[in-house]
């Protein structure tokens, strides 16, 4: 039997970290993650743009400093304790990878970011896709990916 592996683009990362809808779901998928039952995967790229959300909250006023640094904190420690024990793949940007997602950008007119996310998921063999952006759900359906909106 495949393993299951599931992708969080970072809209779904976030859940994680800040209440909001669909974070009890993402927290237990995390929990399935740390109970062995499945593999989380995202991109490299969905690092940065985790750490640009938390930002921009605390630009916004949204969050303290010491939230700011709280929440990188937390996603830095949790991908790293994930990554040890062989419960995460983090794609890494790769010039096959970029080469395929130039074709989606076209296609769909959309953020080179989101197609390598795409891309990405597809190399990565992720049985499910989860999001929190209805539009990008809709661009990984149509992309062949079992994705789930998380509102």
């Amino acid at each position: 039997m495949t393993e299951k592996v599931a992708y969080l683009d970072s809209s779904a990362i976030v859940k994680r970290y800040v209440y909001e809808t669909g974070s009890e779901f993402i927290r237990a998928q995390y929990n399935e993650a740390y109970l062995g039952n499945f593999l989380l995967s995202f991109h490299v790229w969905n690092i940065g743009e985790v750490i640009g959300v938390f930002d921009r909250a605390h630009r916004q006023k949204r969050i303290t400093s010491e939230q700011l640094y709280e929440g990188m904190g937390r996603f830095s420690n949790e991908t790293a304790r994930l990554k040890k024990i062989s419960r995460i793949r983090i794609t890494t940007l790769s010039e096959s990878i970029l080469e395929s997602s130039w074709d989606i950008v076209i296609k769909h007119h959309i953020y080179v970011a989101d197609a390598l996310q795409i891309i990405s998921a597809i190399e990565a063999g992720c049985n499910e896709f989860y999001t929190g952006d209805e539009k990008f759900h809709k661009l990984a359906l149509s992309s062949g990916l079992n994705s789930f909106y998380l509102g």
